[in-house]
């Protein structure tokens, strides 16, 4: 398994000094992180690293072979429990992603269905709330299939983040070949459930991992929030079983790529180390 580092090291950078940095750090492998629609007024003037979802998705690729890295995966994190609108990051954001990684061969696209930010969501059934983030990723997924895409769900939510959610929102899409798994260590423990039985009952569908720590002092917050985007500590400092969660990952069928999300030079690094003494390279 290689590990990658995640496109966002510094703060108010344009994406090519991200992926400059990942290089410069030893990593051979990262994903796009930061996408969205249309243009942005950071990305134009310098302090913002993201990548347009409707830019030239080659002018990206050539960006990663100037640093010698791998594309890993396009990120489509969406936000599937809220109405749908055009100024939410959701089921057309997804679609584009998944037409970008066709065209650069990025195998890839993560999303997830996110925490609710409105009233709306609070009032559905949980029934309900799998059909709302079901009918938002159907066409997605047709199109993944259709482009040799996978559609991979991270655990980043209230459903997403529970073995019984994620179970649930693949049996009402009916499984397709198309749709995957990519598995948190951080975001699935957060979310309250046992990272290592997480990872052994989708083994067979991660196709990507997410490796993240969690400190004591978020224990409060296990089962109240759904992902973060960063961890703070380095990896094996925390309270997540990270070295069981690689047990169970080194055997999974079709896991290559996984991810470090986490804050900080020294705790990357520290973490990299740690991975590559448990095997990973």
């Amino acid at each position: 398994m290689k590990v990658g580092c995640f496109a966002l090291v510094d703060p108010f950078s344009v994406f090519e000094h991200q992926l400059k940095r990942v290089a410069g750090m030893g990593f051979s492998c990262a994903d796009v992180t930061d996408t969205h629609s249309g243009g942005l007024l950071g990305k134009e003037f310098g302090f913002t690293a993201t990548v347009s979802l409707d830019e030239n998705p080659f002018r990206i690729k050539a960006l990663f072979k100037k640093y010698n890295l791998v594309m890993s995966t396009i990120c489509a994190h969406a936000n599937l429990l809220d109405p749908s609108s055009p100024g939410i990051y959701g089921n057309n954001e997804i679609i584009k992603a998944v037409k970008f990684a066709s065209m650069v061969g990025v195998a890839h696209v993560i999303s997830t269905e996110g925490e609710p930010h409105t009233d709306w969501c609070a009032r559905l059934s949980y029934e309900q709330k799998l059909a709302v983030v079901a009918d938002k990723l159907a066409e997605p997924l047709e199109l993944a299939g259709e482009l040799g895409v996978k559609l991979l769900l991270e655990p980043h939510g209230p459903i997403t983040g529970t073995i019984k959610g994620m179970t649930d929102i693949m049996n009402l899409l009916g499984n397709p070949q198309a749709l995957g798994v990519c598995f948190d260590t951080g975001n699935s423990w957060l979310a309250g459930s046992d990272p290592v039985e997480y990872a052994k009952a989708f083994r067979d569908k991660i196709y990507h991992a997410h490796w993240k720590d969690m400190p004591k002092d978020m224990l409060p917050q296990r089962g109240k929030i759904f992902g973060c985007g960063m961890a703070v500590i380095p990896l094996g400092t925390g309270e997540v079983d990270i070295e069981g969660c690689y047990a169970v990952l080194k055997d999974c069928p079709h896991l290559k790529y996984s991810t470090l999300e986490i804050a900080g030079d020294d705790n990357q690094l520290k973490s990299y180390e740690y991975l590559k003494k448990l095997g990973a390279e």
